[in-house]
């Protein structure tokens, strides 16, 4: 039996272990120390902002950075309906009540125009906008062009959602760096990881300073345990910073390798009539996972068939994204739709993409797939 081929395992090796090994030899084991201080000036560098706060987890960044903005009870925040969970949970930690907006198709990305007329329909209604929370959908950055005006004409901070997007730009500026704040995501099977763990970055130093305040549960500068506020266990362990760094020194080459597994689904892809890969034409993607969308209409087969017949050879696949606006957690709540995003969780499968493949696994996948479709016709 072949071993499983998996969407996107963790890339780690020797360099991983050099810093690991280094940062137990050093004595600092517990959370914080010198290797989360210097983790966080290399992603701030590499994000372009001012600073940067590490935390246990993209959720933690995004909870702590929407209190920061202002979100509480009697707030709305605008989320993606396309989007994980987290996005939206974050919101809810607050207090807040999140209100969903539908994507774009081309990207699967916050959709601008449906965006502002929800703002306005918001200020209309006498409702307070505590933060758009723009989500980089599958490593592609979204429209911040056209977002960011429509954002600052309402009054309305944005916090970007990069969770999957490190290393991803959009016209030429990094992911993370557009609005008041970004967050980012480590968890095991992101472009890099930490096995668990997170990233607040911003240029307002202000900011950064509140959430590290509540990241180490709001304890006081005394030499006694002081706390005049409700704070949060957030904090990114030494060792754990030690495993991120050594991967953010890998980036650029396990992006290269994504990005070349992108290219060969598009190529495999480029003659099957009603089969397409979402955000194929952003050449600012980190490419973390190649997302397939395919008309059954068109194409004479669903993606459900294809992940089926690659299931059946241990090969994982996953869908999209399922809207929050469907998700039974969050019924009822407001949501501005068009249809898109169910149209891609329809339609949608995401598809092996780890920098960790080697050529005999990839020519594995890709050799399941030319069969696929030949079997079919295509």
């Amino acid at each position: 039996m072949s071993s499983r081929i998996f969407l996107s395992s963790p890339d780690v090796g020797p360099l991983e272990e050099s810093y690991l090994v280094r940062a137990l030899r050093s004595g600092w084991v517990a959370p914080l120390g010198p290797e989360v201080e210097q983790f966080e000036r290399d992603v701030a560098e590499r994000a372009g902002t001012a600073g940067a706060v590490a935390l246990g987890s993209g959720t933690a960044a995004l909870h702590l950075a929407l209190l920061a903005l202002g979100a509480g009870p009697g707030t709305v925040v605008v989320v993606p309906t396309l989007t994980f969970v987290a996005t939206a949970n974050a919101v809810v930690y607050t207090g807040a009540e999140p209100v969903f907006v539908d994507c774009e198709p081309a990207s699967g990305n916050i959709d601008v125009d449906q965006l502002a007329e929800l703002l306005n329909e918001l200020a209309r209604a006498g409702r307070t906008v505590a933060a758009v929370v723009p989500v980089d959908m599958f490593g592609s950055c979204a429209d911040y062009t056209g977002l960011l005006p429509v954002c600052a004409a309402a009054g309305v901070p944005v916090l970007e959602d990069a969770a999957e997007a490190l290393g991803a730009t959009h016209g030429g500026r990094p992911a993370g760096s557009f609005g008041h704040a970004g967050v980012f995501s480590f968890n095991g099977n992101k472009i890099i990881t930490t096995s668990g763990g997170g990233m607040l970055v911003s240029d307002d130093r202000d900011l950064l300073a509140r959430c590290r305040y509540l990241a180490t549960q709001a304890r006081q500068p005394v030499r006694h345990y002081e706390h005049t506020d409700v704070g949060y266990n957030y904090r990114l362990s030494n060792l754990l910073a030690a495993l991120g760094r050594a991967q953010l020194r890998r980036l650029d080459g396990m992006m290269s390798r994504r990005r070349d597994m992108r290219d060969r689904y598009a190529k495999l892809f480029a003659g099957v009539a009603g089969a397409r890969l979402l955000g194929d034409h952003d050449q600012g993607s980190n490419c973390w996972l190649t997302t397939l969308i395919v008309d059954p209409g068109v194409a004479g087969w669903r993606v459900e068939d294809l992940a089926a017949d690659l299931e059946h050879q241990e090969i994982e696949t996953r869908p999209v994204w399922k809207p929050m606006h469907l998700q039974p957690v969050f019924a009822g709540r407001q949501a501005r739709v068009t249809g898109a995003a169910e149209t891609l969780f329809r339609n949608g499968l995401t598809l092996p993409s780890g920098s960790v493949l080697g050529e005999p696994e990839i020519e594995r996948v890709l050799t399941a797939i030319s069969r696929f479709l030949q079997l079919r016709g295509r």
